[in-house]
């Protein structure tokens, strides 16, 4: 799965996307995953991700990035998961959009 991480400007958010990738590695999940700024996103039904997770710190971007989704499943992180960087649940999140 190609799962695309949408931030205010990476910080935390690269984090997540270690301590991701790692959560998959350990449990022999097949990932690709890119976290990049609101401002950074383009096109990214074109570059082949799966879905689209918002940081909660823009969820009042989660329309916006819709728009740009073009059809891709997109939704935002919860707070408690995002702080807590929650894998297992924010996983459980992917799959309920991708499945």
């Amino acid at each position: 799965m190609k799962v695309l991480l949408v931030c205010a400007a990476g910080m935390s958010t690269s984090m997540l996307m270690k301590k991701m990738d790692a959560y998959a590695a350990e449990n022999g999940i097949d990932l690709e995953v890119a976290a990049r700024s609101f401002s950074e996103l383009k096109d990214p039904k074109a570059d082949g991700y799966d879905c689209i997770l918002i940081g909660p710190q823009i969820s009042y971007q989660k329309d916006k990035v819709v728009k740009k989704a073009d059809g891709l499943p997109v939704e935002v992180i919860p707070m408690k998961d995002y702080g807590r960087q929650n894998c297992p649940a924010i996983f459980e999140l992917i799959n309920n959009l991708i499945a």
